[in-house]
């Protein structure tokens, strides 16, 4: 194996590893178990990596949590509808087309990213319910 695609497989495996903490973070911040997803949020900030798109991403999994535990009514997260699949797709989608877009700098690919995780993890949780029914 070369020093490159060991780098790669190291990479790959940070990554997969970062998106299961990402994705666990944003279970917690549903379920309301904040104290446990901030501190799930300092550890992932200590493995990754400072550049501009993960202090994005980043900012935008403390927005989640603090948005969750405030309550706060002029947000996007309490004006969004959890229980409208299509919706959720809607916005999902939306927030992808921002992280592929060259308009934007990378602190902002790196939060619509965040977000755009967020509702994976939101419609990954409502396929599981349903398949449970």
């Amino acid at each position: 194996m070369s020093l490159k695609s060991k780098s790669d497989k190291n990479q790959q495996e940070a990554l997969a590893n970062t998106r299961a903490l990402a994705a666990r973070l944003f279970q917690l911040a549903l379920e309301k178990q904040f104290e446990e997803a901030e501190n799930l949020l300092e550890k992932l900030k200590g493995k990754i990596r400072k550049n501009e798109w993960n202090r994005g991403y980043t900012q935008a999994l403390s927005g989640i949590i603090l948005t969750r535990k405030s309550g706060e009514e002029r947000s996007l997260l309490a004006n969004l509808n959890l229980d409208d699949e299509e919706a959720l797709k809607r916005h999902r989608h939306e927030f992808l087309n921002y992280v592929k877009g060259d308009f934007y700098a990378d602190y902002d690919r790196g939060f619509f990213s965040a977000w755009a995780d967020f509702l994976r993890v939101v419609l990954n949780l409502r396929a599981k319910a349903k398949q449970a029914d």
